[in-house]
């Protein structure tokens, strides 16, 4: 008997020795001071509730994270859990690195309560949850009310040249101008939006495969954005301005408007009265619309991780309402959780301007071609570099189409092939 309490001893202490020693790795990737203390505060929660294990949290500076990442994995550091963009997911879940989260969320308490369009975007790739969304990145317009004023603009731009027009009117005044104008990582957005409202559409592809980005329409969108810059509606430096710069030079007052997401919001409500910005919808085109860019992030659990069980109670302890609502507030996004429509934060005025644009019939939703698994490098790499050209005037407008058209066609093709 004694001999059995011993070795039942024995065999607890061990158990316990090995959990002491179980250590997840979590990698972030849209990185800032106060995303990544939130993150610690929420991990610090799940560290609470499973003693013994740790996570070590690898922040990676957005600008730099998709060749960093890549670099890690190439040497073989692959994390447990990892916060995916949507611009990544389908490289990584169709080259296998990715865990299906079905049967997790099969049994999760809280799958009934996602919106469908958090689990709708999670099964981009092959109709497959190999992520599951924390929230939504919807782009609308901030503007600064004070600059307008002092310009003599008496509203907000409700169209294209509405816009034109305030920010010439805005960049008379000494040191100031129109648009914070994302010239640098991330800045494919602004390019899409306003391409596809002065063409007014937002079709990407042809039946075929073929690119539609060097069409009319779209030329002539691209063409607009890069003489706003060259007329100097936009900051000089602004061509090689990242998030931080765009936000910085919005509660600056450098210049009077910033088309950005909710995220966005936490700087600029720590910087500026409520009283001096405000959010509106996206100017409309020619065609009576605008093309608003929606996107997410998430997070994916690696197919290489030794502690799956593990690393779904983390992105568990993530994604619950409690962790996801929490999160959310700090980053901007809006939220997964049905739940969260009844929070007061998200009744505020500050988020009216993304509410209007989701209730106006002439906003359409665009979602970039994320699902090509080539997307990811035309966006952080190949994008960024031809259309600093362009701007720079090194290239023009419509040498920057068909390159983009170029390489999308070939990715479109790639994957219409691979479907049959």
């Amino acid at each position: 008997m004694r001999k059995l309490i011993t070795a039942t001893l024995l065999a607890t202490l061990m158990a316990g020795s090995a959990l002491a020693d179980t250590k997840l790795k979590l990698v972030e990737v849209i990185t800032s001071p106060e995303r990544t203390e939130t993150l610690k505060s929420i991990v610090a929660k799940f560290e609470a509730a499973n003693p013994g294990t740790t996570v070590e949290i690898i922040s990676l500076p957005w600008g730099e994270a998709f060749q960093k990442f890549a670099t890690m994995v190439s040497a073989g550091e692959i994390p447990d859990v990892m916060e995916m963009p949507d611009t990544w997911l389908s490289l990584y879940a169709n080259n296998g690195m990715l865990e299906s989260l079905e049967p997790y969320l099969a049994k999760w308490e809280h799958t009934p309560g996602l919106t469908e369009r958090a689990l709708e975007l999670g099964r981009d790739v092959n109709d497959t949850a190999y992520m599951l969304p924390y929230g939504f990145y919807l782009r609308a317009m901030f503007y600064n009310k004070k600059l307008l004023s002092e310009a003599g603009v008496a509203e907000p731009p409700k169209t294209m040249d509405d816009f034109v027009k305030a920010s010439e009117a805005v960049a008379k005044l000494p040191g100031k101008s129109g648009y914070c104008l994302r010239g640098g990582p991330g800045g494919l957005n602004g390019w899409v939006m306003f391409g596809a409202t002065m063409a007014g559409d937002n079709t990407f592809f042809k039946e075929d495969g073929t690119s539609t980005m060097n069409s009319e329409g779209w030329v002539k969108g691209l063409t607009w954005v890069i003489d706003l810059y060259k007329k100097g509606l936009a900051p000089k430096d602004s061509v090689n301005w990242g998030f931080n710069e765009i936000v910085a030079g919005f509660y600056s007052g450098t210049c009077a408007f910033l088309d950005q997401d909710p995220d966005a919001l936490i700087a600029i409500a720590q910087r500026m009265k409520p009283e001096d910005f405000g959010v509106t919808t996206m100017p409309k085109g020619p065609s009576g619309k605008a093309f608003a860019t929606i996107g997410f992030a998430g997070w994916s659990m690696l197919s290489a991780s030794q502690n799956k069980d593990l690393s779904w109670k983390l992105i568990e302890t993530l994604e619950g309402p409690e962790g996801n609502i929490e999160w959310n507030k700090r980053t901007g996004a809006l939220p997964v959780h049905k739940s969260a429509e009844k929070d007061p934060f998200y009744a505020s005025p500050q988020f009216k301007g993304w509410f209007d644009e989701l209730a106006d019939k002439d906003v359409v939703l665009t979602v970039m071609p994320t699902y090509l698994e080539e997307f990811a490098f035309f966006k952080d790499s190949l994008a960024i570099k031809t259309s600093q050209e362009a701007l720079l005037g090194d290239i023009t407008p419509e040498e920057l189409a068909n390159q983009w058209a170029d390489y999308l066609t070939k990715a479109q093709q790639k994957y219409l092939a691979n479907k049959k």
